[in-house]
């Protein structure tokens, strides 16, 4: 059974949030090939969030993360191989463009508060915060991969090969701040 049912967007959700604003709105935030978005849940208002203007056609959203310690506000939104700080009103909320070394295949926030892009030739780890390279681990030959989970202190991500073959992999996290990466 529906929550609710939003049949007539203008732009087709790829990428689907939801957080609770304040602690008590709630906002759908999605990620469309056009930008991002918002459904205000209380008012079913459907609003753009982030409509990139620098890039020609589609894009592809990876990841919306919800910062932490914002009371459900501020979003890190991560497409193409970039990601931008804004508000869930579409304002600017940090002057800071996250710029990923290579395009990432996903992108996932983990709980050491930073943010993961798997690449095809790396894979790198970033601070939520700030965009800051924190680390680099590069891979011996390009593979596709994805975030699966994260548990306990790993994080598992898998690559899928030719035919039906796929291997699962996982790092382990080294809390806080994870300094022996």
């Amino acid at each position: 059974m529906a929550f609710k049912s939003f049949g007539d967007l203008v732009h087709r959700p790829l990428l689907v949030d939801l957080t609770i604003e304040e602690g008590a709105r709630l906002k759908v935030i999605y990620g469309s090939a056009d930008g991002f978005h918002a459904v205000d849940l209380d008012s079913a208002s459907v609003y753009d969030v982030y409509l990139p203007k620098h890039t020609q056609g589609a894009i592809a959203p990876h990841c919306i993360v919800v910062l932490p310690n914002s009371n459900g506000l501020q979003l890190l939104l991560c497409f193409d191989n970039e990601g931008v700080y804004v508000n869930t009103y579409g304002k600017t909320s940090k002057n800071i463009l996250l710029q990923w070394g290579e395009m990432p295949t996903s992108v996932a926030y983990i709980g050491t508060g930073q943010i993961m892009g798997w690449g095809n030739k790396a894979i790198e780890i970033r601070s939520v915060e700030t965009g800051h390279l924190d680390g680099v681990f590069m891979h011996k030959k390009a593979q596709r991969l994805k975030f699966l989970c994260e548990r306990n202190d790993k994080v598992f991500f898998s690559s899928a090969k030719g035919g039906s073959c796929c291997q699962i992999y996982f790092m382990t996290l080294n809390k806080p701040g994870m300094a022996n990466w």
